[in-house]
């Protein structure tokens, strides 16, 4: 694909009020990551000359869009003096002749989905769905193949409310047409702003060819609340995971599961109901359990669970972690942790076995400490370990002791208990009876 062929404008100016946030729309979530990088990283795939018009927390948006992207144009919306969609394309400079403008809102859009754009030749393209209901929405006059004009449905009359064609809201122009007909643009409306719907009467008065583009809903669903962000999201989710089953990973109640859009797959993987896996992670020949949530880790020929939390920073290798057992910024390999653990802050080696209950106390208050285990070292049941701390290889740890030492030397036991006291007949004194 040729990307020198169309340029792609984004508008995402808009403060979304129906959101309920004082977050901007375009940086609520879907999946793991913004709207707004969703639509980005599709318009990428099909163009090498993408802008976006940012106004409401315009520094925000930026700021976090180029976390993701060093090559996009942002150009800032004068909303006080230009406001609407017309007046978010005065400032943009297209470079290549074909000039396709997206919504902010729209982030199940991909690149298939719009490749129609680049393959209809017109100096408009304008993208309609066929709806069976099409109460609410502007109709859309088609007539030979081409577009004639759009009516809103409070002003159509009872013919053009029988139009099953609506408007779907994106559209492609001929650079030629931006430079001629968004100068002319104004704002002599009810409510003051100006259109890009606009340029499509005037090219029309014009005779320009004009011509509609039957889409898909389900790409190019708006998101303008809470409720459409999550009816989005199952959407995105569904397209997640029957992508990576589709390359051979199994999922065990796959609607259960929650897979966000950064996370990777290797090789042969089993995630069980209730699991989610988000962040920057990579799972490879991996079964994670039922009830685990692993966070931006790489865990590689292990199994994980069930109810076991992998946080982030976690590398995880030819490893058991078994029930509630919690790891944070730590790296195990070849390492047994079966059940009611905290590990974090730890270097784990292989061989080495976690009892039931033990704890890296890695934490005093202001400094976070790191515990070193090396290979083979057994840690009894009930063990907490005070960071800093380096246990050698081939070392015991007695069940129940706290280990305060710096070090604990190579093949060395450490134990720490108290003496048991046994006070003879104390349960029938304490309850009063033999």
């Amino acid at each position: 694909m040729d990307k020198n062929n169309i340029s792609i404008v984004i508008l995402a100016a808009g403060q979304g009020s129906r959101m309920k946030s004082n977050k901007a729309k375009v940086l609520h979530n879907i999946c793991g990551k913004p709207m707004l990088y969703h639509i980005i990283k599709a318009s990428k795939e099909i163009s090498n000359d993408i802008s976006v018009v940012i106004a409401h927390q315009k520094e925000k948006v930026q700021q976090e869009m180029e976390n993701f992207f060093t090559d996009i144009h942002f150009v800032v919306q004068d909303a006080d003096n230009f406001p609407g969609t017309g007046g978010a394309m005065k400032n943009v400079k297209p470079k290549n002749e074909k000039v396709l403008v997206l919504n902010g809102d729209m982030p199940l859009i991909n690149a298939d989905s719009l490749q129609g754009f680049i393959d209809t030749d017109a100096d408009i393209i304008m993208s309609v769905f066929d709806l069976q209901n099409p109460d609410g929405y502007g109709r859309v006059k088609i007539e030979s193949g081409e577009v004639q004009y759009i009516v809103e449905q409070k002003d159509a009359d009872a013919d053009e409310l029988k139009i099953s064609t609506v408007n779907a809201g994106i559209y492609a122009f001929s650079k030629d047409v931006i430079d001629k007909y968004i100068p002319l643009l104004n704002n002599d409306n009810a409510q003051e702003e100006y259109y890009l719907t606009d340029v499509i009467s005037m090219a029309k008065k014009d005779s320009l060819v004009i011509k509609p583009l039957i889409v898909d809903e389900e790409y190019f669903k708006g998101v303008n609340s809470k409720k459409d962000l999550s009816d989005s999201e199952i959407i995105m989710q569904d397209r997640i995971k029957t992508h990576w089953m589709m390359q051979g990973v199994i999922m065990q109640l796959p609607s259960t599961i929650y897979i966000e859009e950064s996370v990777t797959f290797e090789g042969e993987c089993i995630v069980e109901n209730g699991c989610r896996i988000t962040g920057d992670t990579l799972i490879s020949n991996v079964h994670i359990k039922s009830g685990s949530v692993v966070e931006d880790s790489v865990v590689k020929n292990s199994d994980i669970g069930p109810l076991a939390h992998i946080r982030p920073a976690s590398y995880i290798e030819d490893t058991h972690i078994g029930n509630f057992v919690e790891v944070k910024k730590s790296s195990l390999k070849g390492v047994k942790a079966g059940h009611l653990s905290y590990l974090g802050d730890a270097q784990i080696d292989e061989g080495t076995n976690i009892g039931a209950g033990t704890i890296t106390c890695n934490y005093d208050g202001i400094n976070k400490y790191k515990t070193i285990i090396g290979k083979n070292v057994f840690i009894g049941s009930d063990s907490q370990l005070v960071a800093p701390v380096t246990i050698e290889d081939d070392v015991m740890i007695a069940a129940g002791t706290t280990v305060t030492n710096d070090k604990i030397e190579k093949g060395a036991l450490a134990i720490s208990r108290n003496k048991v006291k046994i006070v003879k007949d104390f349960y029938y004194k304490f309850f009063g009876k033999k």
